[in-house]
Protein backbone atom coordinates (compact mmCIF):
# COMPACT_ATOMS: atom_id res chain seq x y z
CA UNK A 1 0.00 0.00 0.00
CA UNK A 2 1.12 3.45 -0.89
CA UNK A 3 0.76 6.49 0.66
CA UNK A 4 -1.80 7.94 -2.57
CA UNK A 5 -3.87 5.07 -1.89
CA UNK A 6 -4.94 6.52 1.55
CA UNK A 7 -4.84 10.42 0.99
CA UNK A 8 -6.15 10.51 -2.47
CA UNK A 9 -9.62 9.56 -1.45
CA UNK A 10 -8.92 9.94 2.67
CA UNK A 11 -11.58 7.21 4.22
CA UNK A 12 -14.12 8.43 6.97
CA UNK A 13 -13.41 6.92 10.02
CA UNK A 14 -15.92 6.68 12.85
CA UNK A 15 -16.58 6.01 16.55
CA UNK A 16 -18.67 6.37 19.55
CA UNK A 17 -18.35 10.25 19.17
CA UNK A 18 -16.47 11.29 16.40
CA UNK A 19 -16.24 11.36 12.50
CA UNK A 20 -12.83 11.85 11.32
CA UNK A 21 -13.27 12.92 8.05
CA UNK A 22 -11.67 15.16 4.89
CA UNK A 23 -11.21 18.81 6.28
CA UNK A 24 -12.88 21.25 3.81
CA UNK A 25 -13.25 25.05 3.82
CA UNK A 26 -16.54 24.54 5.62
CA UNK A 27 -14.26 24.07 8.32
CA UNK A 28 -12.73 27.25 8.45
CA UNK A 29 -14.24 28.56 11.34
CA UNK A 30 -14.31 25.66 13.69
CA UNK A 31 -10.40 25.45 12.86
CA UNK A 32 -9.97 29.12 13.55
CA UNK A 33 -11.42 28.90 16.58
CA UNK A 34 -9.18 26.28 17.82
CA UNK A 35 -6.25 26.98 16.14
CA UNK A 36 -5.97 30.95 17.14
CA UNK A 37 -5.87 29.71 20.53
CA UNK A 38 -2.18 29.75 21.54
CA UNK A 39 -2.60 26.82 24.85
CA UNK A 40 -3.58 24.61 21.40
CA UNK A 41 -0.09 25.22 19.31
CA UNK A 42 2.07 25.57 22.71
CA UNK A 43 3.53 22.15 22.12
CA UNK A 44 3.25 21.82 18.31
CA UNK A 45 5.66 23.35 15.70
CA UNK A 46 2.82 25.70 14.41
CA UNK A 47 2.02 28.84 16.06
CA UNK A 48 -1.05 29.95 16.68
CA UNK A 49 -3.04 31.21 13.54
CA UNK A 50 -3.32 34.90 14.19
CA UNK A 51 -5.70 35.58 11.49
CA UNK A 52 -8.68 34.27 9.49
CA UNK A 53 -6.85 34.26 6.26
CA UNK A 54 -3.94 32.12 8.51
CA UNK A 55 -6.59 29.37 9.09
CA UNK A 56 -8.02 29.92 5.28
CA UNK A 57 -4.14 29.00 3.80
CA UNK A 58 -3.93 25.99 6.06
CA UNK A 59 -7.21 24.89 4.88
CA UNK A 60 -5.82 25.23 1.45
CA UNK A 61 -2.49 23.60 2.17
CA UNK A 62 -4.47 20.44 3.15
CA UNK A 63 -6.78 20.55 0.16
CA UNK A 64 -4.14 20.75 -2.12
CA UNK A 65 -2.44 17.67 -0.13
CA UNK A 66 -5.61 15.97 -0.39
CA UNK A 67 -5.02 15.93 -4.37
CA UNK A 68 -1.79 15.02 -4.38
CA UNK A 69 -2.24 11.81 -2.50
CA UNK A 70 0.11 13.38 0.22
CA UNK A 71 -0.30 12.56 3.82
CA UNK A 72 -2.82 15.39 5.36
CA UNK A 73 -4.60 15.19 8.90
CA UNK A 74 -8.08 13.55 9.24
CA UNK A 75 -10.44 16.48 11.06
CA UNK A 76 -12.28 15.40 14.48
CA UNK A 77 -15.50 16.56 13.51
CA UNK A 78 -17.49 15.90 17.21
CA UNK A 79 -21.19 14.47 16.46
CA UNK A 80 -22.76 16.11 19.73
CA UNK A 81 -22.24 19.93 18.66
CA UNK A 82 -21.21 19.20 14.97
CA UNK A 83 -18.29 21.02 15.30
CA UNK A 84 -14.51 20.28 14.09
CA UNK A 85 -12.69 20.60 17.07
CA UNK A 86 -9.22 19.31 15.75
CA UNK A 87 -7.18 17.14 14.00
CA UNK A 88 -5.66 14.01 14.27
CA UNK A 89 -2.66 12.21 11.71
CA UNK A 90 -0.05 10.31 10.76
CA UNK A 91 2.39 12.72 10.59
CA UNK A 92 5.05 10.53 8.38
CA UNK A 93 4.76 6.91 7.27
CA UNK A 94 7.61 4.70 5.62
CA UNK A 95 5.36 1.87 3.60
CA UNK A 96 8.52 0.20 3.00
CA UNK A 97 9.09 -0.30 6.87
CA UNK A 98 5.24 -0.73 7.52
CA UNK A 99 5.80 2.18 10.58
CA UNK A 100 3.97 5.79 11.19
CA UNK A 101 4.14 8.31 13.51
CA UNK A 102 1.04 9.74 15.08
CA UNK A 103 0.07 13.28 16.08
CA UNK A 104 -2.85 15.41 17.32
CA UNK A 105 -4.39 18.47 18.15
CA UNK A 106 -7.22 19.61 19.70
CA UNK A 107 -9.60 22.41 20.83
CA UNK A 108 -9.07 23.42 24.94
CA UNK A 109 -12.55 23.64 24.78
CA UNK A 110 -12.74 19.71 24.53
CA UNK A 111 -8.99 18.84 27.25
CA UNK A 112 -9.76 15.80 29.66
CA UNK A 113 -12.62 14.33 27.79
CA UNK A 114 -10.74 11.53 26.13
CA UNK A 115 -11.44 12.83 22.64
CA UNK A 116 -7.89 12.71 21.69
CA UNK A 117 -7.49 9.28 22.88
CA UNK A 118 -10.24 7.73 20.99
CA UNK A 119 -9.53 9.90 18.02
CA UNK A 120 -5.69 7.83 18.49
CA UNK A 121 -7.24 4.70 18.89
CA UNK A 122 -9.46 4.90 15.59
CA UNK A 123 -6.27 6.29 13.69
CA UNK A 124 -3.81 3.27 15.41
CA UNK A 125 -7.05 0.86 14.56
CA UNK A 126 -7.02 1.86 11.08
CA UNK A 127 -3.21 1.98 10.88
CA UNK A 128 -2.93 -1.91 11.88
CA UNK A 129 -5.66 -2.80 10.29
CA UNK A 130 -6.01 -1.05 6.85
CA UNK A 131 -2.33 -0.32 6.30
CA UNK A 132 -0.74 -3.30 7.85
CA UNK A 133 1.47 -1.40 9.53
CA UNK A 134 3.29 -3.35 12.74
CA UNK A 135 4.66 0.22 14.81
CA UNK A 136 2.81 3.50 15.22
CA UNK A 137 4.75 6.06 17.32
CA UNK A 138 4.35 9.25 18.76
CA UNK A 139 6.15 11.41 20.37
CA UNK A 140 5.67 14.92 22.45
CA UNK A 141 7.66 17.25 24.77
CA UNK A 142 8.27 16.29 28.38
CA UNK A 143 6.48 18.90 29.00
CA UNK A 144 3.21 18.01 27.70
CA UNK A 145 1.54 16.26 30.14
CA UNK A 146 -1.66 15.91 28.50
CA UNK A 147 -0.09 14.31 25.19
CA UNK A 148 1.48 11.60 27.27
CA UNK A 149 -1.69 10.60 29.02
CA UNK A 150 -3.52 10.41 25.19
CA UNK A 151 -0.57 8.23 24.18
CA UNK A 152 -0.56 5.60 27.25
CA UNK A 153 -4.67 5.54 27.26
CA UNK A 154 -4.35 4.51 23.27
CA UNK A 155 -2.36 1.44 24.62
CA UNK A 156 0.80 2.77 23.37
CA UNK A 157 4.47 1.79 25.79
CA UNK A 158 6.85 4.79 26.98
CA UNK A 159 10.44 3.83 25.06
CA UNK A 160 12.28 6.65 26.37
CA UNK A 161 13.53 10.46 26.03
CA UNK A 162 15.25 11.56 23.05
CA UNK A 163 17.62 13.96 24.65
CA UNK A 164 17.27 18.01 22.43
CA UNK A 165 15.63 16.02 20.01
CA UNK A 166 13.55 19.14 18.95
CA UNK A 167 14.51 22.62 17.88
CA UNK A 168 10.98 24.30 18.56
CA UNK A 169 10.64 28.06 18.77
CA UNK A 170 14.25 28.95 19.13
CA UNK A 171 14.53 26.47 21.87
CA UNK A 172 15.69 23.13 21.67
CA UNK A 173 13.46 20.43 23.98
CA UNK A 174 13.59 16.69 24.94
CA UNK A 175 10.39 14.72 23.75
CA UNK A 176 9.35 10.98 25.04
CA UNK A 177 8.80 9.13 22.36
CA UNK A 178 5.75 5.87 22.86
CA UNK A 179 4.44 3.08 20.47
CA UNK A 180 2.69 0.58 19.97
CA UNK A 181 3.72 -2.51 17.69
CA UNK A 182 0.87 -4.97 16.16
CA UNK A 183 1.31 -7.67 18.93
CA UNK A 184 0.22 -5.32 21.66
CA UNK A 185 -2.82 -3.47 19.98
Amino acid sequence: MQIKDIYRNLPQLETERLLLRKIGYEDIDDIHTYASNPEVSKYVFWGAHETRAATEEYVKMLLALYEEGKIAPWGIHFKEDNKLIGTVDFVSWQPQHRTAEIGYALSVDYWGRGIATEAAKELIRFGMKEMDLVRIQAKSLVANIGSERVMEKAGMKFEGILRKFIYLKGAHYDVKMYSIIKEDA
